[in-house]
């Protein structure tokens, strides 16, 4: 019997939590999913939603509701859309260590996790909540920033670096492009002009095109002298993609990504959700 796809959607109860909790929602209805809101019980967050209840007294009582309402919510908007099933689940501890923990225990197939975008990211990536999260799963992760509202995506944009496990990732694209009826451009950024790069580019189109059941599938190779990551940035812009989708193994490209030199120039980045496809 084929399992059930489950996606683990952590909450805190801020905007931008709920705004995961709409991505989550929107595609556990494509997927038939299972959907597990999960909230892990924390000191320092709840004083910032009730700080008249300074002993925390009220706590648990408060996340139940307040998960209940939630999940009451999701099922009334989404059953008739094809979601599964929706539960909450309450955990105690550190919030990365459970959430991960707990995506291993359910067989998670996607987490998604919210973020205050330019904000958590301004100094680097290596801090935040979403990104530890991003940084120690072994399963995929879509981050949606605090002002990112759920829209069918219309482009998918898989920054490539020609590695072998982009056979599987391209897999999981399409099938998602699939639910919206997306374009996906693959796309890799190269530093030179040199005639290698286009032999290159030329012979990974070769071996993953037989992969792809998909006829909305762009492959791009772009040059940028300066930086890969400002490159994909100016890409993501002109070509209006409106999901980056990376790989966790490119870590030198992924901290190009988010490193701190370049974080203030790449707010797009961090306007869009990213999506990282663990190769395992």
């Amino acid at each position: 019997m084929e399992q059930t796809f489950k996606i683990l959607c952590p909450t805190d109860f801020s905007e931008c939590s709920l705004n995961a909790i709409e991505y989550a929602t929107r595609l556990g209805e494509k997927y038939k999913a299972d959907l597990i809101l999960f909230h892990v019980l924390n000191r320092e967050d709840y004083e910032k939603l009730s700080p008249n209840d300074e002993l925390g007294k009220h706590q648990m009582d408060f996340v139940l509701e307040k998960l209940q309402n939630l999940q009451e919510a999701v099922l009334k908007e989404s059953l008739k859309n094809g979601l599964k099933s929706c539960i909450s689940v309450v955990k105690e501890g550190s919030i990365v260590k459970e959430t991960l923990e707990y995506a291993t225990e359910i067989n998670a197939g996607l987490i998604v996790v919210g973020t205050e975008g330019v904000n958590d990211f301004r100094e680097n990536i290596i801090g935040s909540r979403a990104s530890r999260i991003v940084e120690q799963s072994d399963r995929d992760i879509l981050v949606v920033p605090r002002k990112v509202y759920f829209k069918a995506p219309r482009k998918l944009v898989y920054a490539s670096d020609y590695l072998e496990e982009d056979k599987i990732a391209i897999q999981k694209i399409v099938e998602v492009a699939k639910f919206f009826d997306s374009e996906i451009d693959l796309v890799h950024v190269s530093t030179t002009h040199k005639a290698l790069d286009k032999s290159l580019h030329m012979t990974m189109v070769a071996e993953i095109e037989p992969f792809i059941k998909y006829d909305k599938v762009n492959f791009v190779l772009k040059s940028f002298r300066d930086d890969v990551a400002l490159g994909l940035e100016n890409y993501l812009q002109t070509a209006k993609g409106d999901i980056l989708v990376t790989l966790s193994e490119k870590k030198s490209f992924f901290d190009q990504i988010f490193s701190k030199s370049l974080s203030k120039k790449m707010a797009y980045f961090i306007n869009k959700p990213l999506w990282v496809i663990k190769s395992s």
